[in-house]
């Protein structure tokens, strides 16, 4: 009875975080498309502090929704919440997108890089395209019940086709940790101190004699 209840329970949260994901996404999209607006409304301010704080609430915002996207995606890494429940069979893939835009705004200069730019726009497409597609055309039609919806939900529902969701779900955690240890090595060459240059003038005199 416990154990009936603890996995009602927890395949309530499962779904419950799926359709989150949805509103989270579509989030992530807008304010990342957002950004030639929230520039010009910038450009209105008569305060440059004012335009400042627009300006950082917005990127914080904005980066802070698409870390939420990436870390509500966990449920995608664990092949047995995968493989028992419906959910979308490449929220794996997305979640790798996610993760690849944050690498993408760590290593470069982000919005001042145009091609860094372009390339998170391209991701985070990539990546709601990957999730809501199969969320709406898989997870929501098997509650329809025809034939059509049940080929859809055979092909992009991960308890339905469990053979290709564990197979992304293991693509998915090595695109993740290879992009995790280049974040940690990146991170560890910032923070490592830099190499000390020799004197110029004690280099050119001769050793001192014992």
């Amino acid at each position: 009875m416990d154990s009936a209840a603890f996995g009602a329970a927890e395949q309530f949260v499962e779904g419950t975080i799926a359709a989150a994901l949805v509103a989270l996404w579509l989030l992530a999209v807008a304010l990342h498309l957002a950004r030639p607006y929230m520039l010009a409304l910038t450009r209105k301010f008569t305060l440059r502090l004012g335009a400042d704080l627009w300006w950082t609430i917005y990127v914080g915002m904005r980066d802070i929704f698409l870390l939420q996207v990436f870390l509500g995606s966990f449920i995608f890494f664990y092949p047995d919440v995968v493989g028992k429940n419906d959910l979308p069979i490449t929220g794996g893939l997305a979640a790798a997108c996610a993760f690849a835009v944050l690498l993408l705004k760590l290593m470069t200069r982000a919005d001042a890089d145009a091609r860094s730019f372009q390339l998170q726009t391209f991701l985070i497409a990539l990546g709601a395209g990957l999730y809501l597609v199969p969320y709406f055309l898989g997870v929501q039609m098997t509650m329809v019940g025809n034939s059509i919806s049940n080929q859809l939900a055979a092909v992009l529902v991960s308890s339905q086709n469990p053979t290709i969701a564990l197979a992304l779900v293991y693509v998915s955690q090595a695109l993740v940790g290879a992009m995790g240890l280049v974040a940690v090595i990146y991170n560890l060459r910032i923070a490592s101190p830099a190499p000390a240059k020799a004197d110029a003038s004690a280099a050119g005199q001769p050793a001192a004699q014992s």
